[in-house]
């Protein structure tokens, strides 16, 4: 990727145009559907992707102690990218996860992702509109190209606005891309229990020390095809967010977060070994276990760490590639019921991937235990358990 960076002019913004193509996109560049060109540089490109899940779990409901067995979409998406011309594109995502999960069925389908980008030069990039925000490195790593079976449940996803947040980022990458750059104006929290309407800011900067990480978004593993070191860390904030007191609408308070990632992929002639690690720490100054407002997460003043690791067997074995990994999580969210903090608890799980054709066509396996350090008495998703899934997935 150098090579690309240091290109003389006309090189340079031919492979601006393409990294304006895949800027967000990045992990669907390589597995990418039809493209229909336009003339003068605009294009536009189709891609399909679809994860069918296959999910156990030793309770059904907080309310139902049973064994349960489910068959759903966790993802079913059609993307569309574009480019207007050299400097201006777009992406957009439509949605419809979730379908036949705990019986729900006929999801409807929405915008799951919608924004422009504008790519004035390698180090000065624009995205408006909405998008990933760029708080985790595991938020932004792309759901069809993980190491494990998913992200976490809860630890990687900001307790306002979730995944996605809509406004602007100004990013880009320095020193021929081993320094990336990121800052995100965003509405954050919003609707009737929020006190005043203040944007949210998240900053994010990491460094890569072997192969660049030079796009938006990252991969969970690039099986064997870089070798990478790249140490991020990133904060976000949100002044005058939620009510201490909600009834009497006082005790004010302010959002802020943190979080430190690792990540480091190394191929070599035994293997290719992979390894990912960070720390989350959220802070709405303990409003949750006040009087807080009937909308508040209860991770809003969530502490915790991941730990991921990875193993893939340097030949085929069969018609594909096998990667086996693990994970160990722990969530400690301050909240308590009485004396009890029965929403503590800690993830271990172990699995494997099975790649057909890299992350085109692929199968994936996961076991997790998962122990609460107080079991809740009454409630079942409160109490220890154990879950099992097996997934397919298919990208055109």
């Amino acid at each position: 990727m150098n090579r690309t960076i240091r290109a003389p002019r006309a090189a340079r913004r031919r492979a601006l145009r393409l990294a304006a193509l895949c800027t967000v996109a990045l992990p669907w560049a390589a597995t990418a559907g039809p493209t229909i060109e336009f003339g003068q540089g605009s294009t536009l490109n189709f891609t399909y992707g679809l994860q069918v899940w296959n999910e156990h779990r030793s309770f059904t409901s907080s309310t139902n102690p049973s064994s349960s067995s489910d068959t759903f979409l966790r993802r079913n998406r059609l993307a569309l990218t574009g480019q207007y011309n050299d400097m201006i594109g777009f992406y957009a995502q439509l949605e419809a996860g979730g379908d036949g999960r705990g019986g729900d069925n006929d999801r409807s389908v929405y915008w799951r992702d919608a924004y422009v980008t504008f790519d004035y030069s390698d180090a000065l990039r624009f995205i408006v509109g909405r998008v990933k925000n760029t708080f985790s490195r595991e938020n932004l790593e792309a759901c069809l190209e993980p190491l494990t079976l998913d992200r976490a449940e809860v630890l990687s996803y900001t307790p306002f606005a979730g995944t996605r947040d809509m406004g602007a980022v100004v990013w880009g990458n320095l020193m021929d891309a081993k320094l990336q750059y990121r800052l995100m104006v965003a509405d954050g929290r919003e609707g009737q229990y929020v006190p005043k309407g203040k944007p949210r800011v998240t900053a994010r900067v990491h460094v890569s020390l072997w192969d660049p990480e030079f796009s938006y978004g990252y991969l969970g593993t690039y099986l064997g095809t870089q070798k990478v070191l790249t140490i991020g860390a990133s904060y976000d904030t949100q002044s005058d967010v939620a009510y201490g007191n909600y009834l009497s609408r006082s005790d004010i308070k302010d959002y802020k977060a943190r979080t430190i990632d690792a990540f480091m992929e190394l191929p070599t002639s035994s293997g290719v070994y992979t390894a990912s690690a960070a720390v989350f720490d959220y802070d709405t100054g303990g409003a949750f276990g006040q009087s807080p407002d009937p909308a508040l997460s209860v991770n809003s003043d969530l502490k915790g760490h991941y730990l991921k690791a990875g193993y893939m067997l340097p030949n085929k074995l069969g018609p594909g590639r096998l990667q086996l990994f693990a994970r160990h999580e722990k969530l400690d969210y301050g909240v308590k019921t009485g004396n009890a903090e029965y929403f503590d608890n800690t993830w271990n799980g172990v699995g494997f991937n099975y790649y057909i054709d890299g992350q085109r066509v692929k199968i994936t396996g996961e076991f997790n235990r998962i122990k609460f350090d107080t079991q809740h008495p009454v409630d079942n998703a409160l109490r220890d358990y154990r879950q099992a899934t097996l997934a397919l997935q298919l990208i055109f």
